[in-house]
């Protein structure tokens, strides 16, 4: 009887242990000097690297002027994601947001950057 309770403890163990984990190429892009008006999609590209899958359940940013795009579909484990920032670029100046990347690999929201300038706009 305790080999069979030692034999499901070990069970239990193992299949907690299995985790999804996010690896990300970079956390921060850097845009450089933009100008204004210009195309301010960017990606964060991401690799699932535990063992389960990977939900990225929702990534914000604090400022209306970063909009980021989260993938709808669950990463398999060994699999790439990309989560997509569109910075508004119609606003000239100093670029430095954070956004934030809630999933089911930690507790904690991975914090991903932003950051460059933005021409002002011309002839202006």
């Amino acid at each position: 009887m305790l080999l069979l309770f030692v034999g499901l403890m070990t069970m239990t163990v193992t299949a907690q242990e299995k985790k999804a984990a996010i690896t990300f190429e970079s956390d921060v892009v850097d845009y450089g000097e933009v100008d204004y008006g210009s195309d301010g999609v960017r990606e964060f590209k991401f690799t699932n690297t535990g063992d389960d899958v990977l939900i990225i359940a929702r990534v914000y940013s604090t400022c209306g002027c970063t909009i980021p795009k989260k993938p709808e579909e669950p990463i398999q484990p060994g699999e790439t994601g990309v989560i997509e920032v569109k910075y508004d670029t119609k606003r000239a100046g100093i670029i430095r947001r954070t956004i934030n990347v809630y999933s089911n690999a930690s507790e904690i929201p991975y914090k991903l950057t932003i950051k460059g300038v933005v021409k002002p706009q011309a002839g202006k």
